[in-house]
């Protein structure tokens, strides 16, 4: 039986899974770079904490996150009702989830291929 911590990751995954185009990287590397990027910055935007904007690269994820974020604030209600401590234990177990669909457990040969 899946805990209720559980079926949220489930229901943030779902969305980025078909909302997403960012997952959708050729490599493994920027896969986690991406994932990286956007889940840490929509985890300080939703908890109202600031964002170092001075790469290219950081203002790139922003822009994601943004999107991200609100979308996950007109979908999913329940983030409201979440603590700065739980939103940040949900962002982890995302990232770790989004980790795992879209690299490590990723059948696509390509992400690996050290001639793509």
């Amino acid at each position: 039986m899946a805990s209720p911590l559980d079926n949220q990751i489930e229901q943030l995954v779902d969305y980025i899974m078909k909302n997403c185009l960012w997952q959708f990287h050729s490599r493994a590397w920027d896969r986690e770079k991406q994932n990286e990027g956007i889940l840490s910055i929509a985890e300080q935007l939703l908890c109202d904490e600031p964002v170092d904007l001075s790469t290219p690269a950081a203002r790139c994820y922003w822009a994601d996150a943004v999107v991200l974020v609100d979308a996950y604030k007109s979908h999913f209600s329940w983030l409201a009702a979440m603590s700065t401590a739980e939103i940040k234990q949900l962002i982890a177990a995302l990232h770790e989830r989004l980790n795992y669909l879209t690299i490590t457990g990723s059948l696509n040969k390509e992400l690996t291929d050290q001639r793509y």
